[in-house]
């Protein structure tokens, strides 16, 4: 049984900050925003067709999790009206720098998701996104029961949480592999889509799907160079997007209220 507490996860985030080191250039220069962005796109396109960005220009959108910003300055971008919240003062910091040099407008809140009810109480969203954070939480039940009470019977909740039955998982459990590119992350939960279904409830699933195995070898690609690692070099894409679909770490989910 994993008793982290959810002060040891602000401070594991806060000491590494979701993918700050996805550039080689200054901290907080726009070349190193952009870098950022170009590589985590380039290794995650699933991640804007999931976000459908453009989607929600003119609409509230709320993020649970939004870290050093990425996501959450295309929303910015695409004309959502946006709010993100994050549990690390740190990648708060770099967040609003991001926006700073942009140019654009977003609502920036440290703050635990798990008291979500208390902190926008009153408030609605058209959109609630998490990308791989709740699976980062003590009670991720308590993040889920809480964002109900900020949707309305148009509002979505898409969230992204790791999948049990996956390579990644297959990796881990092999010793092969850890859950997150930084060593020692406290609580990195892994579901089936019965457990999804379970954690979701009441809400009404509308879409779950997976997508992402990671086929680069680890120290060249903390070197900027994308060296694919042998055992997939040869596979053809179209086989390979099949394994991800079949097999992928990211399970993906879109709900709403009955």
């Amino acid at each position: 049984m994993n008793r982290a507490s959810l002060k040891d996860v602000e401070s594991f985030w806060n000491t590494r900050p979701c993918n700050i080191r996805h550039s080689s250039k200054e901290l907080g220069t726009r070349g190193y925003f952009d870098e950022v962005e170009q590589r985590k796109y380039f290794v995650e396109p699933h991640i804007p067709k999931f976000a459908e960005f453009e989607r929600w220009k003119g609409k509230k959108v709320l993020e649970i999790g939004c870290g050093i910003g990425t996501d959450a300055i295309n929303f910015a971008r695409a004309g959502a009206i946006y709010t993100g919240i994050d549990l690390s003062e740190a990648s708060i910091e770099v967040a609003q720098r991001r926006f700073d040099v942009y140019g654009f407008q977003g609502r920036l809140i440290r703050s635990n998701a798990e008291e979500i009810p208390n902190l926008l109480k009153g408030e609605t969203f058209d959109l609630i996104y998490s990308f791989g954070v709740i699976h980062h939480t003590p009670h991720p039940k308590l993040v889920i029961q809480g964002v109900q009470t900020l949707m309305n019977s148009e509002s979505e909740l898409r969230f992204m949480v790791y999948s049990k039955y996956s390579w990644k998982s297959l990796m881990i459990l092999l010793r092969l592999d850890q859950p997150e590119a930084q060593y020692g992350c406290p609580i990195a939960n892994a579901y089936s889509p019965a457990q999804i279904h379970s954690l979701a409830k009441p809400l009404h699933i509308t879409n779950l799907y997976k997508d992402h195995i990671f086929p680069y070898q680890i120290q060249d690609y903390k070197a900027f160079h994308y060296k694919i690692v042998p055992w997939f070099r040869w596979i053809p894409r179209s086989l390979f997007r099949a394994f991800e679909r079949t097999f992928g770490w990211h399970t993906m989910v879109v709900s709403r209220k009955f």
